[in-house]
């Protein structure tokens, strides 16, 4: 009897510990969450977390260029090898460079290429962010914009450098810049507002659906070509040409060719590409900040 009691004893002594220390290990839990709770204090954080920003902004233009023969050079390379390939098939035997009007054609080309290959290049980059740091994303909590934001470094940079190929072009040919070449920042800016719209929204949807990455190149080929950038917008009937500016690269690449060549700028269009790339970009944002809390559970 005194056994029973001993042993019985001992199994309500062994499971009151359990609750004690369960209960116990209920008051420790932490749960980690950013700080602020509002959109704006989320926002705020990219700019607390800038250093790494620019230490992964640095690092993936780094190792675009590691270990390459040409380096830098295919910055300028690319653009320059699509420009003839188009100005050839294009500009000559579909007789598309007589509907541009005065301006030299490979110029005309570049000008829209340019800007073109950055807002291909950054989407591409911006889309595939998250799932390519799925080791950093899992390890430590930092906002998860920082990702998408950093991956537009590199594209900018190759931007930069095919521009100065772009100004070459022009002193060959013949095309003197105008005051509206000051204008051009501006555009690049409204480039890369409709990059981070689709950017960010393209990289939360990858962490769900693996499938968008082949999505995302067949999606950069069809805008391709619904946007003027081997053909002017001109071509186009004036009562259909509203519709092809709803595409968020369509005014934009006008405007940057018109700052380019000196040629009228349709500040309509402009207002209205850039105006849906806004939209793009605060849905977007708005989406991704709502739904980064599980992106490091499901990448």
């Amino acid at each position: 009897m005194r056994s029973r009691r001993s042993a019985s004893r001992a199994v309500d002594l062994s499971a009151d510990a359990s609750q004690v220390l369960s209960a116990a290990g209920a008051r420790r839990a932490t749960v980690i969450r950013p700080r602020g709770a509002s959109p704006w204090d989320r926002l705020f954080d990219l700019f607390r977390y800038r250093d790494l920003l620019i230490l992964l902004a640095v690092r993936d233009l780094k190792v675009r260029y590691k270990q390459t023969v040409l380096g830098a050079a295919w910055a300028v390379l690319q653009p320059l090898v699509t420009m003839v390939v188009l100005h050839v098939f294009f500009g000559q035997v579909l007789g598309v460079a007589e509907r541009v009007g005065s301006a030299a054609y490979p110029v005309f080309l570049y000008a829209g290429l340019a800007p073109w290959m950055l807002f291909a290049a950054a989407t591409t980059a911006t889309s595939g962010s998250l799932v390519n740091e799925a080791g950093l994303l899992r390890k430590v909590y930092f906002p998860r914009l920082v990702l998408p934001i950093a991956a537009l470094g590199a594209p900018l940079v190759d931007y930069l450098i095919a521009s100065v190929v772009l100004f070459g072009l022009m002193a060959w040919f013949g095309v003197a810049a105008t005051w509206q070449v000051a204008l051009l920042p501006i555009a690049v800016v409204s480039v890369l507002i409709a990059v981070v719209g689709m950017g960010v929204t393209l990289a939360g949807l990858t962490v769900r659906f693996r499938d968008v990455r082949h999505v995302v190149p067949f999606l950069v080929q069809t805008l391709f070509f619904l946007t003027p950038v081997i053909y002017p917008v001109t071509i186009l009937p004036t009562q259909w040409r509203w519709l092809i500016q709803l595409n968020p690269m369509a005014g934009t690449i006008e405007a940057c060719r018109g700052a380019i060549l000196g040629t009228p700028i349709d500040y309509a269009g402009w207002g209205l590409s850039t105006t849906v790339g806004a939209l793009l970009c605060v849905v977007g944002v708005a989406w991704f900040i709502r739904a980064e809390r599980r992106f490091a559970d499901i990448v």
